[in-house]
């Protein structure tokens, strides 16, 4: 599934100071009274042996503190809302949804430390690595019994984050790159609010208080 989380390179020994403050501090002034954003990326798969699986692009948008939206465009439409209770999984071509509680873990993408700074050390161990370039980065091991993932690396160009690198469970690599963000935009409300189009299949329920109505209802 491409869900970022629902998101394989380990540093030896400790990185110079100069690393990890130039990557914490390039990360703490992008999310600096940031409580909404937008953006465009690319994503990539890539086998345990290093094949290439599939590339993907599309949107994203997120709200500060639990609501997100990453929606692929190319080459299969697919669409996933986390609205604070439930996320949402539509997959167009299948004609199928897919819904679940959105436990604190599910929220968790490592994405949202860039709208809740205080999850960056309450929820992960944080490390930096080696610069490649202009970029900066940062290792992030979530601190859960049962992690989503073994691993994420940020990338943060002077501008704020332009790579990150997911290694899942049974080592299969993702790979995002950022571009055109847009800080603090306007979202409408509508933006993390799901409505199953008529006549696709819903699998699981939403939890109580989640509305759930055709579209054109």
């Amino acid at each position: 599934m491409k869900f970022p989380l629902l998101l394989a390179f380990v540093l030896i020994g400790v990185a110079p100071a100069t690393h990890a403050e130039a990557a914490r501090d390039r990360l703490e002034t992008f999310a600096r009274g940031l409580d909404s954003l937008s953006g465009e990326f690319t994503q990539v798969s890539i086998s345990p042996d290093g094949d290439i699986q599939e590339e993907s692009h599309g949107h994203l948008a997120l709200h500060a503190p639990r609501q997100f939206r990453w929606q692929y465009v190319e080459p299969f439409p697919q669409l996933i809302v986390a609205d604070g209770n439930n996320v949402w999984i539509y997959d167009e071509d299948l004609e199928q949804v897919t819904v679940r509680s959105q436990s604190q873990e599910e929220a968790q993408s490592p994405l949202t430390v860039l709208i809740d700074m205080a999850q960056l050390d309450r929820d992960f161990k944080v490390r930096p690595l080696p610069p490649s370039g202009d970029v900066q980065w940062l290792e992030l091991n979530a601190i859960a019994k049962e992690p989503a993932f073994k691993s994420v690396r940020i990338g943060l160009g002077k501008q704020g984050p332009q790579q990150m690198i997911l290694v899942d469970l049974i080592d299969n690599r993702t790979e995002w790159r950022f571009s055109d963000w847009q800080r603090n935009p306007v979202l409408k409300p509508d933006l993390f609010r799901f409505v199953p189009p008529a006549g696709v299949d819903v699998v699981g329920e939403p939890v109580q208080g989640a509305e759930v109505r055709p579209i054109g209802d």
